[in-house]
């Protein structure tokens, strides 16, 4: 059977065979000498072996698919021609060859500073000569070219030796066996690069499941690792601006200005509360204030969530970092801005470890829900790797598998399922604190007929007019954003069945505006560029704080220091958020980060200004928040000007110090 496969198919499989392998010593060298797991379980590192082996198998296909276009175009001819031979045989030395170089640099990479190759090993060649002179001075640099030059010959010999074998065999194959067998070859390559059943491709941050730093950095695949980090190489710490503008930064949160140092400890009377109340935070996809009736919005779109607000504390003027979900979704959990110009923080490997606040809810248990998948956005990496204990529930871990679109389960099976499981856990009268991320208010707007009490509107319920008027580019996302308020309200009447309401803090928070036209009360904002950022966070707990409005500026950082506020748990804060219930704080300010005609820019919401700020062109604006007028102010207000220039650039450089010096 095996000689029924055309040679060139062989000699491509036996080379992706030899490439596996070669990835595997190095990794088995790696475990032996380097990995120092003995504080890691067995699960652990059968867990992170499996990755390992998915990664490896993945570069395997990459390297081999340069060849194998080769080999398919010329397809028999490929072995009676002397250019393709020099070719594959000069190709596939070099990659064993870069592989070696790799995985070499790797070893010396972590023995150094404990983590593997990245991007950020290149500001090394900066200082070449220093950098070369460590090398030689720190390890035994001619054992290691001799073994570089013996590795090369070797892999160099068996290249040669596979093509010679491949190039005698003499077989005979029909035309009609080929195409299955090329077919094979082709899905089999397709599948170990995608490597993954799900919805999306094996990723890096599937490798930091872990609390040991250790095991995630067996996982790895150095090769893989560092191009993944090689978009983000230039993310550096501008050191001397971040000390510049410390102290702007330090007056609004109250930091010690002697010394640049974010960390701020707070405990509380044990006796302060009964019992530790459960958490439960809410992220409404893509629900901003301008789409909500309870702001104004002319179509009855939120009946559930307008009622549950009026028996809450409402936060008016809660603005997200950057309108996106994955960046809404790290900054909530990390307390810091997602402030990456190309495209999100959390799929940033070198921001993964992150000292949290979720982390520090000592025996309460942890859970995130989410519809779809967790390794969405590289999502899976900032909650898993700095969560310990964390309970992930995605698809494939609910009794309800129908999945709706390509987010997963809807919300309604969504909430469903976690307050199944939450009610269990309050059964065990363990105190949780949980993290559900919702989705079905988000496109394609998948949501029933029907569902229970819940009826979408119709074309004839609601008029073009009505839905422009109202700020709606159609009826599909009007009934989303009706069928999400509908599944908050079903979720807080299910909670209080389960019995844990009462002993519950709830937040609520959109993590980005969905997509609207102007309306008229919120124009001033479309204008300027900001209404995609401002969003309603309500906290329901009728238990624990008194129904109010707070009108002063809040921010996405600061859920989490509020949670752990009113909960009375003890956590210290290293990052950048506040509790935004602590009238004695400042804090009144709103930061965000977006792209303003394809140049990164800030802005700063405070009193009643808008200050923003391009960051290459140093273009800058600011702006009255109140009126019709968009007079820019910058010139006939320079002191206004100054202070919130400072803070924009204290608070840009602070988090981007902090994304490389908040580690646990």
């Amino acid at each position: 059977m095996f000689k029924k496969v055309p040679n060139y198919v062989r000699y491509i499989m036996t080379n992706f065979l030899a490439f596996f392998i070669y990835a595997g010593l190095f990794r088995l060298i790696f475990y032996i000498s380097y990995a120092n797991l003995e504080q890691a379980s067995f699960n652990e590192i059968k867990t992170a072996l499996s990755f390992g082996v998915r990664f490896d198998i993945k570069l395997s296909a990459i390297l081999i698919v340069p060849l194998t276009i080769l080999v398919l175009i010329f397809n028999d001819r490929f072995f009676t021609k002397k250019a393709c031979k020099y070719v594959a045989n000069i190709y596939l030395s070099l990659s064993f060859l870069c592989i070696t170089l790799f995985y070499f640099f790797d070893f010396g990479h972590y023995d150094y500073l404990n983590t593997r190759l990245n991007a950020s090993s290149l500001r090394f060649l900066s200082n070449l000569k220093i950098s070369l002179q460590v090398l030689i001075q720190s390890y035994p640099i001619f054992k290691i070219t001799f073994a570089l030059i013996l590795l090369s010959i070797i892999s160099s010999k068996v290249v040669s030796l596979f093509y010679k074998r491949f190039n005698s065999a003499n077989n005979k194959t029909a035309t009609k066996v080929k195409v299955y067998y090329v077919f094979f070859l082709l899905l089999t390559l397709s599948f170990s690069i995608y490597n993954s059943f799900t919805h999306y491709p094996l990723r890096w941050s599937q490798a930091f499941f872990s609390k040991n730093n250790n095991v995630n950095q067996f996982a790895l695949n150095p090769v893989l690792y560092f191009f993944d980090s090689f978009k983000f190489r230039n993310e550096g710490v501008d050191i001397v601006k971040t000390k510049r503008f410390y102290p702007a930064v330090a007056k609004e949160l109250n930091l010690s200005i002697d010394s640049l140092n974010f960390k701020r400890t707070f405990s509380f009377s044990k006796d302060t509360l009964k019992n530790q109340p459960n958490i439960v935070i809410v992220m409404l996809e893509s629900v901003g204030v301008v789409p909500m009736s309870y702001f104004g919005n002319p179509i009855k779109t939120t009946p559930k969530m307008d009622s549950i607000i009026k028996k809450s504390t409402l936060f008016s003027k809660f603005y997200v970092h950057k309108a996106g979900t994955a960046a809404s979704v790290f900054s909530s959990v990390t307390g810091l801005p997602d402030v990456d110009g190309v495209r999100t923080a959390s799929r940033n490997p070198m921001v993964i470890d992150q000292r949290i606040i979720f982390d520090q809810f000592k025996d309460y248990r942890k859970l995130y829900f989410l519809g779809g998948s967790a390794n969405w956005a590289n999502i899976r990496g900032i909650f898993q790797s700095n969560i310990k204990n964390l309970e992930i529930y995605e698809e494939g871990s609910y009794n309800s598998e129908e999945r709706v679109d390509v987010w997963g389960i809807d919300d309604y099976d969504l909430f469903r399922e976690a307050d199944l499981k939450l009610a269990k856990v309050n059964k065990t009268n363990t105190p949780f604190v949980a993290y559900i991320q919702t989705a079905s208010n988000h496109m394609p707007f998948t949501y029933p007929k029907q569902k229970d009490s819940f009826k979408p509107f119709t074309d004839n319920d609601i008029s073009k007019k009505e839905l422009e008027k109202a700020g709606f580019d159609g009826i599909k996302r009007l009934n989303a954003l009706k069928y999400l308020d509908f599944n908050v309200g079903k979720f807080l009447e299910r909670t209080k069945k389960s019995g844990y309401y009462d002993n519950t803090i709830f937040l609520f928070f959109g993590d980005h505006n969905t997509s609207m036209h102007a309306t008229t009360n919120f124009k001033k904002e479309f204008d300027l560029g900001i209404q995609a950022n401002h969003v309603p966070f309500f906290i329901h707990a009728p238990k624990y704080i008194q129904p109010k409005v707070i009108s002063k500026f809040t921010k996405l950082v600061d859920i989490f220091p509020t949670a752990a506020s009113i909960a009375k748990t003890p956590y210290t804060n290293y990052t950048l958020g506040a509790n935004a219930l602590d009238s004695t704080k400042t804090n009144n300010f709103a930061f965000i980060f977006n792209i303003s005609n394809g140049e990164p820019s800030l802005a700063l919401l405070k009193n009643d200004f808008l200050y923003s700020k391009k960051i290459i062109t140093n273009e800058v604006h600011l702006h009255k928040l109140s009126g019709e007028s968009l007079e820019d102010y910058k010139n006939e207000l320079p002191e206004i000007t100054k202070s919130m220039d400072s803070l924009a650039l204290g608070y840009y450089h602070a988090t981007k110090y902090l994304y490389l010096n908040n580690k646990k």
